[in-house]
């Protein structure tokens, strides 16, 4: 005989937990507008398995920010031939489908009004300028048949200093937090903050450099990994200020970073380093607010 909350073999039933009220719930995320431009994540680099994982983790958390969203993925080197689609071949694809849409609603009696915006909205998965790639980006639009928008790039931002942070603090190089009554023994006293994409990546990583010294309490220098010497320079540089012990962080996502450029960088200035972003959860978060502020859709801002 089953009972009012469970069935007779006793298995339990989950029941729906009831919906928190009053000004501390936690509001419902908003969902993407019907027929908004989807949002293509343009990857730098190589294509690899790997490049592609990490965007589609990053993907795969934008949606849960934005339902409804429409997110693709574009290879800025991509081939339409492989497994890796070119960032102009899917955007063309994107306006294709988007005119599908249309006809079909059309043919089927439906009144549907005459598209305004873009077909789409290119997020570079990138952490801070890079005059290159974002040049390239903007050719890749232009190749298509899509009348697409370029977001910015996701920093700087207090969510990629966190970022950066837990990077340091899993490769044993600070404090999960200073708050804990504990040390870590390899903790660097000084940080080099390594980029890409010359002087202007540079000066834009040092704003996210100063948010990632306050919560160290350590000093934060950026310094170029494609630029000879500059990462020795920096650590040269902490050194006679007074660091001994000094980790590199890199301020990178991973993809958009040459082969070897970070072990290079490490053996010249003599230190460890901690790990790329990578799949960071805050950079699904970054993804959806570049291309919510580019659309000029109401979003609550990731939260610092």
């Amino acid at each position: 005989m089953s009972s009012p909350t469970g069935p007779a073999n006793g298995l339990p039933v989950r029941m729906p937990r009831p919906r928190p009220t009053g000004r501390h719930r936690r509001p419902e995320p908003a969902a993407a507008p019907e027929g908004a431009p989807a949002l293509v994540l343009a990857v730098p680099g190589a294509p690899s398995a790997a490049s592609r994982g990490l965007a589609e983790e990053i993907i795969s958390i934008g949606r849960s920010e934005l339902p409804g969203l429409d997110a693709r993925i574009g290879f800025l080197e991509g081939d339409d031939a492989s497994e890796f689609p070119s960032l102009s071949g899917v955007l063309s694809a994107v306006a294709a489908d988007r005119t599908a849409r249309v006809e079909f609603a059309r043919a089927a009696g439906h009144e549907v009004p005459e598209q305004s915006g873009p077909d789409a909205v290119v997020v570079p998965l990138l952490a801070g300028p890079d005059s290159d790639l974002l040049r390239r980006m903007r050719q890749a639009l232009m190749d298509s048949s899509a009348a697409a928008e370029l977001a910015d790039v996701l920093g700087p931002h207090p969510l990629l200093a966190e970022g950066l942070h837990v990077r340091l603090s899993e490769a044993g190089l600070a404090r999960a937090d200073r708050a804990r009554l504990f040390t870590v023994t390899t903790a660097a006293d000084g940080i080099v903050l390594a980029t890409t994409g010359g002087e202007e990546a540079v000066q834009a990583a040092g704003i996210t450099g100063m948010l990632l010294a306050a919560r160290l309490a350590v000093p934060v220098q950026a310094a170029a990994l494609d630029q000879e010497g500059s990462v020795a320079a920096v650590a040269e540089q902490l050194r006679r200020e007074g660091s001994t012990q000094l980790a590199l962080a890199p301020y990178l996502i991973g993809p958009e970073a040459a082969d070897g450029l970070l072990d290079t960088a490490c053996k010249e200035a003599d230190c460890a380093t901690a790990e790329v972003l990578g799949a960071y959860p805050a950079l699904g978060k970054l993804a959806v607010a570049q291309y919510t502020a580019a659309l000029g859709i109401p979003q609550g801002s990731p939260a610092h």
